[in-house]
Parts: structure tokens; C-alpha cells; sequence
């Protein structure tokens, strides 16, 4: 009888955040700006965020693509870029080509 593997603690970072309190599966979801104002919304929201809303965001964000890795199919990974740019346009950020 296999034990239950603990979880990774890149797993916790993105579950039990310190600085955000992220929506359950907003980085599985599909449309890139909704990822973005959810993300938005959670990093205005904390009050235990170490830096400006920004930032925490985009952290958070940049967290979970570095982590998955090779886990994550190649079309999630194109609409999570993509979700960068819509990050930036919505704390009026310049794009990224």
C-alpha cells in the first residue's frame, strides 16, 4: 500500500500563498485577460504582500510557469505569456513584444 506523496512546496507557494489569495485553478484557466484580472485583483486585495500589486502579481505568475516546467502543454504556457501582457496593460505597463 502506497502512501500519499506530500505535496511539493512549489505546490504549497501556489496554494497557501504568504501573498496572495489566488482563485483555485486561475492558472488552468483559458482566457489570458481573465487570468490577469483575477491575479490583479488578488495582489490589490492582500495586505501581506511584500511589494507593490504589480509586482506581486507578475511574481506569482512567473512562479508558476518557471514550476511547471515541462508539465505544462504548450498552448497554457502561449496563453500564461500571454497573460503577462494583459497584466501590464491592466496596471498600464508597457507590452512586450
Amino acid at each position: 500500500m502506497a502512501a500519499a506523496q506530500p505535496p511539493r512546496w512549489s505546490q504549497r507557494v501556489t496554494e497557501q500563498s504568504n501573498a496572495l489569495d489566488l482563485e483555485p485553478g486561475v492558472f488552468t484557466w483559458r482566457d489570458p485577460r481573465r487570468i490577469a484580472r483575477s491575479l490583479k485583483a488578488s495582489a490589490e486585495r492582500s495586505e501581506r504582500r511584500k511589494t507593490d500589486p504589480f509586482r506581486s502579481a507578475m511574481s506569482m505568475l512567473n512562479f508558476y510557469i518557471n514550476r511547471a516546467g515541462r508539465q505544462l502543454d504548450r498552448d497554457q504556457r502561449l496563453r500564461l505569456e500571454a497573460a503577462k501582457n494583459e497584466l501590464r496593460a491592466l496596471f498600464g505597463r508597457p507590452r512586450r513584444q
